[in-house]
This record gives structure tokens, C-alpha cells and sequence, in this order.
């Protein structure tokens, strides 16, 4: 596609199916996220930028093998990468493990009666702040990109002179 605000279209689309997917696997805390940074912000952000740019993409200065060959040795990696996890939904794997442990000791360690809340706010406290910092950050660019100069708001723009 040449047209770059029906790719922002696309992209907030997907950004909502994988919201949907994440929200039927029972992570709504993740789903939120994405929902908001993902098809909300990013949306909001590119459309910025595009209308501060052109809508068209420029024609491309190499052939289709480069992106071919780039794109191929990343799906290598990522198969490789997931070659070694356990299959979905193994009673056995790790991470399911953790559930009862967590449950057992989030309120004699935290101190706080909601385990969901220990868990974020205590044992993931600097992934949350992460998340935080990224929703306050694109936010401040947003507002930096929606600001417009007041040449550009009486329509002179840039003459020159």
C-alpha cells in the first residue's frame, strides 16, 4: 500500500485484534494496554505525523529483494526463538507453576490483600512504571505533534524572508 494513512487504518486494526486476543487468553491488563498504546496513541501519533508530512510513500530506491531477505531472516529468528517453548497450554509449563506461589505469598511479602495489585505494583513495580513512563511519554509527543507554531495557525507558514 502507498497510501500511509490506510496503513495507520490497518495498523490501528490489528492493534484491536491483538487487544481481542490477548483479552480471550484472560490477560485484560495487557489487553487494556494495547488497546490504549497500540491501536489508541500509535493511531493518534501517526496520524500526527502524517499530517505534518505527506500521506503518499515515496517509490522505493531498491527491488523487492532486500525487504524479501530481511524479512525471511527474521522469521528464522523468531521460529527459532519460540522452537523451544513448551506447547500451549501444558499443564506442566513453568509459568503455571508460579500461580499458587504467588497466591500463597503476595500478602504476608506485600502486604497488600488484593494479589493482583501486589503483584503489579510490587513484584512488577518497574515494569509497571515502565509501562506508565511510555503511555506519559507518548503522550507529551503527541501533544508536541498536534502543537502547531503560530505562523502555521494565521496560514504564512514558512515564506522565507
Amino acid at each position: 500500500m502507498r497510501n500511509l494513512f490506510a496503513v495507520a487504518v490497518l495498523s490501528s486494526i490489528y492493534s484491536f485484534m491483538m487487544a481481542s486476543v490477548v483479552l480471550v487468553l484472560d490477560a485484560p491488563d495487557v489487553a487494556l494496554t494495547e488497546a490504549a498504546v497500540g491501536a489508541g496513541v500509535g493511531t493518534v501519533l501517526i496520524v500526527g505525523a502524517l499530517y505534518l508530512t505527506k500521506t503518499d510513500e515515496s517509490p522505493p530506491i531498491h527491488g523487492m529483494f532486500l525487504p524479501l531477505v530481511v524479512a525471511a531472516g527474521t522469521a528464522a529468528a523468531l521460529l527459532f526463538g519460540v522452537s523451544d517453548t513448551p506447547p500451549f497450554g501444558d499443564p506442566s509449563n513453568p509459568v503455571t507453576a508460579l500461580g499458587p506461589d504467588y497466591i500463597a505469598r503476595s500478602i504476608p511479602e506485600t502486604g497488600i490483600p488484593n494479589v493482583v495489585s501486589s503483584v503489579l505494583a510490587s513484584y512488577r513495580g518497574f515494569d509497571t512504571l515502565g509501562e506508565t513512563v511510555v503511555i506519559f511519554t507518548a503522550g507529551i509527543a503527541v501533544l508536541m505533534l498536534l502543537k502547531r507554531s503560530p505562523a502555521r495557525r494565521r496560514g504564512d507558514g514558512d515564506k522565507g524572508g
